[in-house]
């Protein structure tokens, strides 16, 4: 059985930033006593500065850390400086780049990871990953621990790009062919699913699907979205693998970012285009997750993304290859150039 762990604080609300030290205080207890270490990047000292000035004039032990990518490398140097110094608590303030890299950084100095996300753009927020640059441009996802506590200011989030919720809602909506292919991996393995996981990912899935809330920047959809990118994060920390939030649609994303460098495409709204594709490969019908997309005006047209005939057809050829310890619908169907091309004409 896998041992987990659940965020000691979860705040999802309006003004949650105004009164963060409170909430930090709650999280870790003693926390204004502790060395702590609050990691940001340079673009948003300006938006969050407010904020950074008051958690560290109450946390008098605090000091600030700037990123500049998000590499394994960054994240091991900053883990060896607050080992060095004996930091007690890192405290990631930003979007994915940040919060992979003070995640994984706290996983390695062996001390509580407090999340404060400025966007939602995948679930990387509550889960117990975080994708990391190694050599080139190539990226690794690596095995760390989930945030002590999450902190999400909705007002925050409100000023996030629509860019960055849409492919929070790719990265969401991408579940249905996932959680598909984890049934196929199991039975494949003889094996089985976890129930509890799988309800967690299926209700982050139906949660954002089947809410009536369309405005991407009305106040109640940022919560809903929220909430469904925690469900996904907490889903994969109890199961103890990525099989719940990732299947074949992601392999067809891994595919694109490793072979297709010059494409320029979110991870989150890959995996959406990634999904519609997998459904249609598993015979299941796609009008619930178009009818999705379509309402959050979020493009599926490959050709708008640079993504031709040509590169579409070979990164699914490819797909497979980018985790061949992962059994997905890739391994139960005969992937053709006229399949693949069919299916082009129709996006």
């Amino acid at each position: 059985m896998n041992h987990f762990r659940l965020p000691g604080c979860l705040i999802i609300e309006e003004g949650a930033c105004e009164r963060l030290n409170e909430i930090l205080a709650d999280c870790v207890p003693g926390i204004e006593e502790k060395r702590v270490v609050i990691v940001t990047e340079e673009a948003l000292i300006p938006i969050m500065k407010p904020y950074l000035e008051e958690m560290q004039r109450d946390l008098p032990a605090s000091e600030l850390y700037l990123i500049e990518e998000n590499s394994f490398d960054e994240a091991m140097e900053l883990a060896k400086q607050m080992c060095m110094r004996d930091v007690e608590v890192v405290i990631g303030v930003g979007g994915g780049k940040v919060l992979d890299v003070a995640k994984y950084a706290g996983f390695v100095a062996k001390i509580p990871y407090i999340c404060v996300p400025t966007t939602l753009s995948n679930d990387s927020l509550a889960s117990p990953v975080a994708v990391l640059g190694t050599e080139g441009d190539a990226r690794k996802t690596l095995k760390c621990a989930i945030p002590a506590g999450i902190v999400v200011d909705v007002n925050v989030i409100m000023g996030a790009p629509v860019s960055h919720l849409q492919s929070g809602i790719g990265d969401t909506i991408s579940k249905f062919t996932a959680l598909y292919d984890w049934k196929l991996d199991a039975a494949y393995r003889k094996d089985r699913v976890d129930d509890f996981s799988y309800l967690l990912s299926d209700m982050a899935f139906s949660s954002l699907c089947y809410n009536e809330e369309k405005s991407l920047k009305s106040k109640e959809f940022i919560k809903i979205l929220t909430q469904a990118l925690v469900l996904g994060g907490l889903a994969m920390e109890i199961a103890g693998n990525s099989r719940p939030s990732s299947g074949s649609e992601h392999l067809f994303c891994h595919s694109l970012e490793e072979n297709y460098k010059e494409i320029q495409i979110s991870h989150g709204m890959a995996v959406a285009l990634g999904s519609l594709v997998s459904c249609r490969l598993q015979g299941r019908d796609d009008s619930l997750l178009r009818s999705v997309l379509e309402a959050y005006g979020m493009d599926m047209d490959p050709m708008n993304w640079g993504i031709t005939k040509e590169i579409f057809t070979d990164a699914w050829m490819r797909a497979a290859d980018t985790r061949k310890d992962r059994h997905t619908i890739l391994n139960e169907v005969t992937l053709t150039q006229e399949l693949l091309s069919e299916i082009y004409e129709s996006l």
